[in-house]
């Protein structure tokens, strides 16, 4: 029995998706044993396949890529136990310069904020449009969202900071305990 799921994606990322001579649809295609037909004039991607789990695996990937994320960083959700978090703005703004003001709070000057974030739990990061997108293992990007909704309610950079070192530190401690 074959499934099909059809998923829009902005128009400025389906050139991501098929990539160049379409290597990066072929190369999802056989990572899950699905095919997409992608119609880049209205921005619908169809997704075809037998095994569910692979259909759920690369609407993931492709709705990664749609938030954002380059091709390769996206495929890491062919791993087990990897998640991809959709974090919306719209929960957060109050008017639309405040969605400028809360992207640049994540972002933090010359994107130090986002990379220290991503340095301290380990997960991949997109700002793009109305959401931040994390990709990660779970309880790393449980940890990168929780540092991120702290940020866009208005904790300090420093308190954040600190709460990932921390997070840090507690699970390299777990995992030298397990050794």
């Amino acid at each position: 029995m074959e499934y099909e799921y059809i998923l829009k994606i902005p128009k400025g990322r389906i050139a991501v998706l098929i990539g160049k001579e379409g290597e990066i649809k072929k190369e999802i295609e056989s990572n899950t044993d699905t095919r997409m037909d992608i119609d880049s004039k209205n921005g619908e991607v169809k997704v075809m396949g037998e095994d569910p789990l692979k259909l759920y695996i690369t609407r993931k990937i492709i709705k990664a890529i749609s938030r954002g994320f380059n091709p390769k960083t996206a495929q890491l959700l062919l791993k087990p136990d990897y998640i991809l978090r959709i974090i919306s703005l719209d929960e957060f703004i109050k008017n639309k310069n405040h969605r400028k003001r809360l992207k640049g709070r994540v972002i933090g000057k010359e994107g130090k904020a986002r990379k220290t974030i991503e340095e301290l739990t380990d997960c991949n990061m997109c700002v793009y449009g109305k959401t931040i997108s994390i990709i990660g293992f779970v309880e790393d990007v449980e940890t990168a969202a929780r540092a991120v909704i702290l940020l866009l309610e208005g904790s300090p950079h420093s308190n954040i900071f600190r709460f990932l070192e921390k997070k840090k530190k507690d699970k390299i401690g777990e995992r030298l305990k397990r050794e």
